[in-house]
């Protein structure tokens, strides 16, 4: 399910989600995130891929899949903390209201959703 995010797409990530903490809401941490998957408030969940052991953040993708979410990926948990507003790292972070980023995060959306979609059909076409 995993699939790799350009460093371009990845550095825009970051800035989008920057701009969404200053006026939007954001669940930061799995189980914050996991609720706000399940209850169907995500509009985009962003996944660390430095979490250690893995098997904390694995279930996300497949919840996401499931309720038709789209979700991503970035390199560090401790970058992604730093983006989202906190102290420390984060695992994993969803994005409940873009609030003023409304446009930036929709071409996000988009582009995210084209990369995944390229991944599946080179998958099917294998």
């Amino acid at each position: 399910m995993e699939f790799s995010v350009p460093e371009e797409l990845m550095a825009e990530q970051l800035r989008v989600l920057e701009r969404i903490k200053e006026k939007g809401k954001l669940k930061v941490g799995v189980n914050e995130v996991t609720k706000a998957i399940e209850r169907e408030q995500a509009k985009l969940v962003f996944i660390a891929k430095d979490v250690d052991p893995k098997e904390i953040v694995m279930h996300l993708p497949v919840l996401c899949e499931e309720k038709g979410i789209p979700y991503t990926y970035v390199n560090s948990k401790k970058e992604l903390g730093e983006k989202a507003g906190i102290d420390v790292a984060a695992s994993s972070v969803a994005v409940i209201d873009p609030g003023a980023a409304n446009k930036e995060f929709a071409e996000l959306v988009k582009k995210i959703k084209e990369l995944k979609e390229k991944k599946e059909r080179k998958e099917k076409a294998q």
